[in-house]
């Protein structure tokens, strides 16, 4: 199976991407976890890129805030499907990083998740993974299943409490 890389504009987006790792891992699949700044460590966050199919990864989580360039970079340096999840600053409330995540121009796209949305990347990560790798659609049918359930449970107690 292929693995998944996060990649983090700096490590205050830490608590978001944390959210990601353990979604993989409880999907089991691989992932590798790093910093790289589209402006500090332009060069480094480029090579990642180029080089990230050859060294086994299939998709690639990228999360930033404000400018949040780090997704675009990534995205137009390699052909591997790239999933922004935008992180909220204080200034603008990560509005500032959607818009420049979900705004990239047309033949580099960027998969854009919710403002600190590191679950959801994740198992979009893992949604992707499952075209060719049916034991991780099951995974996901069964996590599926599980959630609808939670909600019926919910909705149980709910409507016994309101007779």
């Amino acid at each position: 199976m292929k693995k998944v890389a996060i990649i983090m504009g700096s490590d205050s987006d830490l608590p978001i991407v944390e959210k990601a790792a353990q979604t993989l891992e409880n999907f089991g699949v691989e992932y590798e976890m790093h910093v790289y700044s589209a402006h500090r460590t332009p060069c480094e966050a480029t090579d990642f890129a180029i080089h990230a199919e050859e060294n086994g990864f299939g998709v690639i989580i990228a999360a930033a805030g404000m400018a949040a360039h780090l997704a675009g970079v990534i995205a137009a340096n390699t052909v591997l499907p790239v999933i922004g999840i935008p992180c909220k600053s204080a200034s603008l409330d990560g509005m500032d990083a959607l818009l420049s995540v979900v705004q990239m121009p047309s033949g580099v796209p960027v998969a854009t998740v919710a403002i600190n949305g590191g679950t959801n990347a994740a198992i979009l990560a893992v949604q992707m993974l499952s075209i060719s790798d049916e034991g991780l659609k099951n995974k996901l049918k069964e996590q599926r299943a599980k959630d609808r359930e939670k909600v019926l449970e919910k909705d149980k107690k709910i409507s016994e409490n309101n007779k």
